[in-house]
């Protein structure tokens, strides 16, 4: 008895080192500085935008937080500090496999080949490209885009898609490159494109900016499928998990509902393919 109480006490005393040496890449750098730093863009409200304080705000930014909370928990850091870093729509994939952002909390879509280059935790979002229009356009749909200039952000997967899509349908239209969402919401309100492609929730809040918000429509197209994660480095697995374990924590419990509404409304007004994606993404412990 006393043999194997002393085999047993040598085990984990062996053990210990291995276990301390499990934290490693950016947990192990998180809890050496005391800090993790966030990536977000400062126009793709309603997911992440500055506030009327001047601080980061919306749906993904207050799910970070959360994650940056659990953390903080798993690694003992009552004190963990959380810095923000504005990214854009070019640099954002840049940013995480250089270094300067651990995690960029923002609306991008997770697609095979940006993971080529970097890995994304369990979906955030579902969305699809759509189009943001001015009335005075005529444009219903992609099928009406003839003609037409079309404002677009480069690099991002709604540019793929959308001339995809035009190719597709035979259809000519001028591509118009933006700088970004608020770029697209000044260009509409000066006639200089007739219509804005991007995420159709992002267009929703792209039109609340605008100064003749009447004056445009979102159309009832979709022409895209985007599901949204946030992105990490790649060979990354434990600071992979422990985001994944805080987003399906909150999924489990309810606890994004407040979070959803206070961006998009009512939970109930969502659709079924939100909730089935909080439902599927929710994993067990």
């Amino acid at each position: 008895m006393i043999r194997s109480l002393t085999l047993l006490l040598v085990t984990l005393l062996l053990a210990a080192p291995a276990l301390g040496a499990e934290l490693d890449g950016t947990l192990k750098r998180i809890k050496a500085t005391n800090t993790i730093t966030f990536g977000y863009r400062e126009f793709a409200r309603p997911f992440a935008f500055v506030g009327d304080d001047g601080k980061p705000a919306g749906y993904s930014v207050e799910l970070c937080t959360r994650i940056a909370a659990s953390i903080a928990k798993e690694l003992a850091l009552p004190s963990l500090q959380v810095k923000w870093v504005k990214v854009t729509a070019e640099n954002r994939i840049q940013a995480v496999v250089n270094g300067t952002v651990d995690l960029e909390c923002g609306s991008t879509t997770a697609s095979l080949s940006r993971q080529e280059q970097v890995d994304f935790s369990l979906m955030t979002f579902l969305d699809g490209g759509s189009l943001l229009v001015t009335d005075a356009s005529g444009v219903r749909g992609i099928s009406t885009l003839g003609g037409k200039r079309v404002g677009i952000v480069p690099g991002t997967t709604t540019e793929k898609a959308l001339a995809a899509v035009l190719k597709k349908h035979a259809v000519t239209a001028t591509v118009v490159p933006l700088k970004d969402h608020a770029a697209g919401v000044a260009a509409l309100d000066n006639r200089m494109i007739d219509a804005y492609a991007s995420d159709r929730t992002i267009l929703i809040g792209m039109g609340r900016t605008s100064k003749n918000p009447e004056k445009l429509s979102l159309v009832e197209e979709f022409f895209s499928y985007e599901p949204h994660g946030f992105v990490l480095k790649r060979v990354d697995a434990g600071f992979r998990l422990s985001v994944n374990r805080a987003l399906a924590a909150m999924y489990r419990s309810g606890e994004v509902v407040p979070i959803f509404e206070k961006s998009f409304g009512s939970m109930s007004t969502a659709g079924p393919l939100i909730a089935a994606m909080y439902l599927i993404n929710g994993l067990p412990e």
